[in-house]
């Protein structure tokens, strides 16, 4: 046998059903819809979660909780990755979206968490410091100064 011997086996391939296409084919006429009712006009349909006019499940379940307006959002920045700086940098929110460490600053800026430790002694300018965020950079002979 060679490539362009090989053809599907008899009965694997089965032509596409055409509906309405006759009375002969078997699907002609109302061509599978059977006849009247919702279901067989043309856009028929309900939307998602219709259920026949009884309250659907999305409204019968109690709403829980709220969306706070007010919360503030940050981007968060453990203190292990401020290592990549040189010493003596002076870190910003504007130099730690250059270099990729965070991709886009948050409406209310940049937060400083203390995970990890610091080896190099940086002046690290940002909006929020948790506590031991602080002790970590001044115990490597940084300083944290908030904008």
């Amino acid at each position: 046998m060679k490539l362009h011997e090989l053809r599907p086996a008899d009965g694997a391939v089965k032509n596409k059903r055409r509906k309405g296409r006759g009375t002969g084919s078997g699907l002609g006429k109302t061509a599978g819809r059977g006849t009247k009712g919702q279901r067989a006009r043309s856009g028929k349909g309900t939307r998602p979660g219709f259920e026949g006019g009884q309250m659907p499940l999305y409204r019968r379940l109690p709403k829980r909780g709220f969306t706070n307006i007010f919360a503030k959002t940050y981007n968060e920045v453990n203190v292990e990755k401020l290592n990549m700086f040189e010493n003596g940098t002076v870190v910003t929110p504007e130099l730690l979206k250059e270099t990729g460490v965070v991709r886009k600053i948050e409406k209310d800026g940049v937060k400083v968490l203390g995970n990890g430790d610091l080896e190099k002694s940086l002046v690290i300018k940002a909006q929020k410091f948790t506590k031991s965020a602080i002790e970590k950079i001044e115990a490597a002979g940084g300083k944290a100064e908030v904008i």
